[in-house]
């Protein structure tokens, strides 16, 4: 595979959007480059292709496994592991949603939980700090219970429901309140 201006600045954009999205650039440039390739690469190709160091490759490889978004695939004769992710972009978004939903969602859900129950303990209580927390838990309890309906849904019909949703906004009332 050659790098053609159009990867090239496809891979360094998503490596400055990664660390926007608090990913390290080069995890998020070696997903790039792998999202890019027709073929399963090796972590040698990768190191080649992005010109950075094999140990840098190894480490981002290792965050993106962490992340379930690439596969290890094996050859026949040959020791080394290829690399590969999908090249489904709403495979690629639903994992990342998951793996940010189990790492940060679940867990603020038990933390608001735990500080909800300690303010309504609290003495002298502060009812506009509790109703606060409480909203907030119960913010992020209905989100995740929305996404674990819309979790379920084959991609097809999660993109179905994206471009049903865009033309049912035409039908909400425009005004958007702000607190």
């Amino acid at each position: 595979m050659v790098l053609s201006d159009s990867a090239r600045e496809f891979i360094l954009h998503w490596g400055e959007m990664g660390t926007r999205w608090g990913v390290n650039r080069t995890v998020a440039q070696v997903h790039a480059l792998l999202y890019l390739s027709p073929e399963s690469l090796t972590a040698e190709e990768i190191a080649d292709f992005l010109s950075v160091a094999r140990s840098n490759v190894s480490t981002s490889l290792k965050e993106l496994q962490n992340w379930n978004l690439i596969q290890i695939d094996s050859r026949m004769g040959d020791r080394r592991d290829f690399f590969r992710t999908s090249a489904d972009v709403w495979t690629l978004f639903l994992t990342v949603v998951e793996q940010r939903v189990e790492r940060e969602i679940v867990p603020t859900m038990t933390m608001l939980e735990r500080c909800v129950t300690q303010a309504r303990a609290e003495r002298p209580t502060q009812p506009a700090v509790t109703a606060r927390i409480a909203a907030m838990k119960t913010f992020l309890q209905e989100i995740h219970g929305w996404y674990s309906q819309i979790k379920k849904l084959p991609p097809a019909s999660l993109h179905s429901l994206i471009s049903i949703g865009s033309g049912i906004t035409r039908l909400l009332p425009k005004r958007r309140r702000l607190d």
